[in-house]
């Protein structure tokens, strides 16, 4: 009687796994199609709810991970796909401007060159205190408060004023020196994008309107932006957005690369556990 009952009980746990199988099998099935179809996403979720509704479908389980590691393969080749049709559309755009501007990059010393209005250059500019744009080749903009006069003010800020009042100021400047030259008291403190209390884009907003700028440091000294330098801004902060665009597309690009070659090679070490294990049961 014992005997028969557990035959009964083994036949019944035999029948139930194969039901299991099969219900996972169905849902692995449609996890393909909608693979097939493009449709990653819902392929993702069909293969996670298997592990959640028949986590004893062990065969259907393991497959499901396969057809997981294609499914993100495929994401990340669509996904670089996309990012290489960007980055041609924002290398044009740059090609189409960047001789717009005047290159300057110290090859014995600088690893990373600038960008700036030609307007801006240094020797145009002597003896002039105003506010100089650059960007460099990543899309950092940066901002540098030139004073020249026949006294030292000892600035290390700058505050921005558009005619109906309303400011921006930067904080104190991690990177400012000073010097003379024949007499003439030259002092520069340079911000960068993100550390200027958003001067470079409350100037970019107004760049129609007249701007005061106020120097701030030990004495009092205030100029107007002129017209050149609004459009010095105007177009330098352009500019940085292009190539900070360029930028993170080619982060991502790289990004996805190493993901699909991690994922590829997690593919291979699959493959060849199961060969493995198939070569193991040959007699």
């Amino acid at each position: 009687m014992k005997k028969v009952i557990f035959l009964a009980c083994l036949c019944c746990t035999l029948f139930a796994c194969e039901d299991v199988e099969k219900k996972a099998g169905e849902k692995l099935q449609s996890a393909r199609e909608a693979f097939e179809q493009g449709n990653y996403s819902e392929a993702k979720v069909l293969i996670d709810s298997i592990k959640v509704l028949y986590p004893k479908a062990f065969e259907t389980r393991r497959a499901g991970i396969g057809l997981m590691q294609e499914v993100e393969l495929k994401e990340q080749e669509r996904s670089l796909v996309y990012l290489d049709s960007m980055l041609q559309i924002k290398q044009q755009d740059f090609d189409a401007i960047k001789s717009k501007f005047t290159f300057e990059k110290e090859v014995e010393y600088q690893k990373i060159g600038y960008y700036l209005h030609p307007s801006q250059v240094i020797e145009k500019n002597l003896h002039r205190s105003f506010l100089r744009f650059q960007v460099d080749e990543n899309g950092v903009m940066s901002m540098t408060s030139i004073y020249c006069g026949a006294r030292n003010i000892h600035h290390v800020a700058v505050k921005v004023i558009a005619p109906d009042g309303s400011f921006a100021e930067t904080p104190a400047s991690k990177d400012s020196y000073e010097t003379t030259d024949l007499g003439e008291k030259i002092e520069k403190a340079d911000y960068r994008m993100g550390e200027d209390g958003n001067v470079m884009g409350f100037l970019y907003l107004n760049k129609d309107k007249s701007i005061k700028v106020d120097y701030l440091g030990e004495r009092s000294y205030s100029t107007t932006m002129s017209v050149t330098d609004r459009q010095a801004v105007s177009s330098v902060y352009e500019l940085a957005q292009i190539l900070t665009s360029i930028t993170e597309i080619k982060k991502n690009m790289e990004e996805a690369n190493l993901k699909k070659e991690f994922i590829k090679k997690k593919m291979e070490e699959r493959e060849n556990d199961y060969d493995s294990k198939e070569s193991k049961k040959q007699p």
